[in-house]
């Protein structure tokens, strides 16, 4: 389900860094255009030092809310686990193609695209606990659809019309999710919470495919699609038990926010535009995000066409690369504390396109699984680390047109990117389409040395 650590990283990734514990870059401090005045509570730059933490910054497991919110999504995500493998095999068991299972990569990630251009205003228009409880029962009942209908016998075409309205329907609850977590955790909490629910999202994600394998391999892929709607309906449930602080109920009341959804999309683009850092991040995880969408396709393949082996092959692969999604998730806030935003950022993107290089070329599948949790290890720190800098720098009333303008902007060519991965790896193998991908990723590293991103945090 939209989880940052998944989308970002790649990101699919507050408060600003102003004071001496955040190390965030010199940049934070900007607080970009303004289309109201920020009535949202202050970060904690804005209390003085003998100031008492907030419920927001106490620890961790003393915040109950954060808790139950916690556990929701880890739950959820073991439950999304299994449609990550379930969908592509579905369609990979009926066609035999991995130009089909790119198209539908592809079309999810149009709908999802298409849906951040007005996500951001929705949310911030809206109730967002409500939002988040209605997302999770819309997909819970769009994902039961699929195991019902593939009791009567294989429907692709099912498949290419769900998976867009779900997507669609995630993009809002992925910007929704982006929001409430600064209204559960502050200050110097932030990028903590943000990696243990990366972490604990990707331990559930080792079980999961573990299962998914396990499920498929017994009583077919449609049975996994079904735990998946299960887990949307845990999700909300939890949801319901959890009480928001600050603007998580919205701002609909705000003259400034009952503008027009294009005027509220140009409002985070302009903030995107205006803070160096995240202009750069913006431009480098365009180009990452064309390179990468589709390389969740290109694994199970190789794994399925070239090396021979059956789903729960598959699923073991998949759970073994989530582990590196924890190590990442884990390490991040340590890492990005001691090297800083840019180096922490650049050099996992480097890690990406290194293992993505060798994924394609590895003939054995204990070096297909540790190439896949590199990648994931590294997706895991770089979307954090954007992630938790979006969160810190955005002044809260724009957090979610901010968050819907960059996923837009990021996104916007990953469908197509998916469609030419995967047709070029049917083509020409993926060995030489893993090989150009992953060299391309380390050269977006390398840019990366030539923006904002390299300059020192504040220390």
């Amino acid at each position: 389900m939209g989880h940052e650590g998944r989308r970002d990283g790649g990101e699919r990734d507050g408060a600003a860094p102003h004071g001496p514990t955040h190390g965030g870059p010199p940049e934070a401090a900007y607080d970009g255009p303004h289309d109201g005045p920020h009535d949202g509570p202050p970060g904690p730059a804005h209390g003085g030092p003998h100031d008492p933490p907030s419920a927001a910054e106490r620890p961790l497991w003393r915040q109950r809310d954060f808790g139950i919110f916690w556990a929701a999504q880890t739950l959820s995500v073991l439950g999304d686990s299994f449609a990550l493998i379930a969908l592509p095999l579905l369609v990979l068991q009926a066609t035999g193609s991995l130009a089909r299972m790119g198209l539908l990569t592809a079309v999810g990630g149009a709908a999802s695209v298409l849906a951040a251009l007005f996500a951001g205003a929705v949310v911030d228009r809206v109730d967002r606990r409500r939002l988040l409880i209605g997302c999770d029962l819309v997909r819970m009942v769009l994902y039961g659809v699929i195991p019902l209908v593939w009791l009567f016998g294989p429907q692709v075409w099912l498949l290419y019309t769900i998976l867009p309205l779900c997507e669609a329907v995630g993009m809002l609850f992925a910007v929704g999710y982006v929001t409430v977590v600064r209204t559960l955790v502050r200050g110097v909490r932030l990028t903590e919470a943000n990696g243990r629910l990366n972490a604990t999202a990707a331990a559930a994600g080792v079980l999961g495919p573990l299962g998914a394998g396990l499920v498929a391999a017994w009583t077919g892929p449609a049975t996994a699609v079904a735990v998946d709607a299960a887990s949307f309906g845990v999700s909300a449930a939890c949801m319901v038990l959890v009480r928001f602080q600050g603007r998580a109920g919205g701002g609909a009341d705000r003259p400034a926010e009952r503008a027009g959804l294009w005027r509220d999309l140009r409002a985070g683009v302009s903030f995107l535009y205006g803070h160096p850092v995240l202009r750069a991040l913006t431009a480098l995880l365009f180009v990452f995000s064309f390179l990468t969408l589709g390389l969740n396709d290109l694994v199970i393949y190789h794994v399925k066409h070239d090396l021979r082996h059956d789903d729960d092959t598959v699923g073991t692969v998949m759970a073994v690369g989530a582990l590196g999604t924890i190590t990442g998730s884990l390490l991040v806030a340590r890492v990005r504390g001691r090297f800083g935003l840019g180096a922490t950022w650049t050099g996992s993107v480097a890690g990406c396109g290194l293992a993505f290089a060798g994924l394609g070329r590895a003939a054995d599948i204990p070096v297909v699984a540790a190439l896949s949790a590199a990648f994931l290890a590294c997706v895991a720190v770089a979307g954090t680390c954007s992630l938790s800098l979006r969160q810190e720098v955005t002044p809260e009333h724009l957090l979610g047109r901010v968050t819907s303008a960059f996923w837009t902007i990021q996104y916007a060519a990953a469908p197509v990117g998916a469609v030419v991965l995967t047709g070029a790896a049917q083509r020409w193998g993926t060995a030489p389409v893993g090989l150009v991908a992953g060299t391309a990723c380390v050269l977006i590293a390398i840019a990366a040395l030539f923006t904002p991103l390299r300059g020192p945090d504040r220390g």
